[in-house]
């Protein structure tokens, strides 16, 4: 894990210490609410439907269990509101029949961009909250504003048994790089960049801006294939394949290319126009060669200012070894180790590791009376301990909202099992139906037109069969309460978008998504099944939509014992059709008069 030098850690404290004073001055009315705006939104503090909200960053999802301490430490003394509030949020809750209030305040939320997010911290406080994750090397720098935002990569990054190049060293390059750059301090959009070093793509790069993929040449050298102009929203574009193989020396300079094209042509009078996506659409090949020419210059006229040299690598390098052992774990206890329990959970939520001792274990933070992705003050700090204790001090917050243990001794597992389960962080879905990926939506979000987490629960309330869910496989479900697309609904398996209609919150499904994981193919947006549903027909419509599944699928002979067709790959094979049809007789009379011609 990356170890921050003294400057790094100066800057962070000087970076609090500059928002404490901008806070003062606001409170005492020497900056407007317009001019404070963008100062707080530098270090990740929004203003949200009722509370401020702080995103955390979490550069490339790497956290120590210390970090992970000082955040329970945070949702536990600083997020909660006051109670009047509190209870005047809950009481304009939506809910389905028979459902309790989600609204929750003492903490924290793992996000897809592998970062953390507190909902209820007063603005009076904030100033408190970045001097304590100053402690521990954290803050909320590249979280907001049109910069380049936090860099992702695969949650197994270091320890995939499928990696070619480990990408953390060169994320960590990208970060330092990227941080406060001070031309691309204000470019058009936000601007979002994701790396994998690995065969299987576990960090859905094809979505980005720009996505990198390390590989080596048949000479045995290292590079990068770059994807320029992915992205979601209102319109999902899958990103252009523009470089092959770039030298891993050259990336800094390719990307400074990359960007400057964008800063000087990207639209700044539509903001639904304004990510570089489109601006790749429009120009085509004469973007490319833009960039290109511009790479040239860069290199050639300005020679190349930002090439990594071999001893800058080794330095950032040396950081991302094999973490020693604490050995403070207990021994895996043999006669208890063939629990049918266990089994499940081996199977579904631990996975090979490039050290054969050892083993990569997800905390699934899916579970019932939580949203996806939640985790309590209590549960944080209880996972701090487990991180200290079975995996070296290390943790990774993953895209789909749970967190990873890297570096887990293979007979410690039982013991870990054990803890976490008694925590409630045991659930054996990962990659299953409700291993679901949704944003805070409109209970939280200003921006949101629907809400996200009660439809999240309806669903997950179910399907709780471990035999059913085992039964119908890897489904990737995502919800997102907006066109913002924070749910990632397009690349799922099943999608689900929040939409307003006449003051109404209604819902559209998509069918055939993917984040470019192996299962699921490559990236692809999915395909809307018909008009929109209102929140009490969703969990249906997905009932609808599995049993067409299980009605279609067909027996394969590849993977273990045999097993049957992936939902995406019935989908694949039968096409849309019959699941539109499946869906749309799950609606009910009444909302289809209501919702009138859509």
């Amino acid at each position: 894990m990356y170890q921050y030098t003294e400057f790094d850690r100066q800057f962070v404290k000087l970076r609090a210490a500059q928002h404490r004073d901008q806070l003062e001055r606001w409170q005492k009315g020497q900056l407007s609410d317009e001019e404070f705006r963008p100062l707080r939104l530098q270090n990740g503090w929004y203003v949200q439907r009722y509370a401020p909200m702080l995103r955390v960053a979490v550069p490339y999802g790497e956290i120590s269990s210390k970090q992970l301490s000082v955040l329970a430490q945070i949702a536990n003394e600083f997020d909660q509101p006051d109670n009047e509030l509190f209870v005047k949020a809950q009481a304009q809750q939506d809910l389905l029949p028979g459902q309790s209030p989600r609204l929750m305040k003492g903490y924290g939320h793992f996000t897809t961009r592998q970062n953390v997010q507190f909902n209820w911290i007063p603005l009076d406080k904030s100033a408190d909250v970045m001097d304590l994750l100053a402690t521990v090397d954290m803050h909320g720098i590249q979280t907001s504003g049109n910069c380049i935002r936090n860099i992702t990569t695969d949650e197994l990054a270091g320890v995939a048994v499928d990696e070619v190049v480990d990408p953390r060293p060169y994320a960590e390059i990208l970060r330092q790089w990227s941080s406060l750059h001070p031309e691309f301090a204000f470019l058009p959009r936000k601007f979002k960049i994701a790396l994998t070093g690995a065969h299987e793509d576990r960090a859905a790069i094809g979505w980005h801006d720009v996505g990198l993929q390390l590989l080596k040449n048949s000479h045995g050298e290292v590079g990068f294939k770059v994807w320029v102009g992915g992205g979601m929203g209102r319109t999902p574009i899958i990103g252009s394949l523009v470089r092959e193989f770039l030298p891993w020396q050259q990336i800094m300079n390719y990307l400074e290319a990359v960007v400057r094209v964008y800063n000087r042509w990207g639209r700044r009078d539509n903001l639904y126009k304004a990510r570089i996506k489109i601006l790749v659409k429009a120009e085509g090949q004469r973007f490319i060669d833009e960039v290109e020419c511009e790479f040239n210059d860069v290199v050639h006229k300005d020679g190349g200012p930002h090439t990594i040299s071999q001893a800058e690598f080794d330095r950032v390098a040396a950081c991302f070894v094999e973490p020693k052992a604490s050995h403070t774990a207990s021994s895996l206890r043999k006669d208890n180790s063939q629990e049918p329990a266990f089994q499940r959970w081996l199977k579904q939520n631990v996975v090979a590791h490039k050290n054969p001792a050892l083993r990569a274990v997800t905390l699934s933070f899916k579970r019932l009376g939580l949203a996806p992705g939640d985790a309590t003050a209590a549960q944080l700090e209880a996972s701090a301990q487990l991180v200290t204790q079975y995996s070296r001090g290390e943790a990774r917050v993953t895209h789909a909202q749970n967190l990873v243990l890297p570096w887990v001794e293979e007979s410690h597992l039982y013991d870990l099992w054990q803890e976490a389960k008694a925590l409630g962080l045991a659930t054996p879905n990962v990659g299953l139906l409700n291993d679901m990926i949704a944003c805070p939506g409109g209970d939280y979000c200003a921006l949101a037109n629907a809400r996200a987490i009660p439809v999240a629960a309806a669903i997950s309330e179910r399907y709780q069969d471990l035999d059913e869910l085992d039964d119908l496989g890897p489904i990737d479900l995502h919800i997102s309460g907006c066109i913002n697309s924070c749910g990632h609904h397009h690349s799922g398996h099943i999608g689900i978008l929040g939409v307003d209609k006449d003051g109404k919150e209604w819902y559209q499904v998509t069918l055939g998504g993917s984040d470019g994981a192996s299962i699921s193919g490559a990236a692809a947006a999915g395909k809307v099944v018909g008009p929109s549903f209102s929140a009490a027909e969703v969990p249906e419509v997905i009932e609808a939509v599995i049993n067409k599944y299980l009605e279609l699928r067909l027996p394969t002979d590849h993977g273990a014992n045999g097993r049957h067709e992936y939902f995406i790959e019935t989908l694949r094979r039968e096409g849309h059709d019959s699941f539109k049809v499946a869906a749309n007789s799950a609606r009910h009379p009444e909302a289809s008069l209501a919702e009138g011609a859509d």
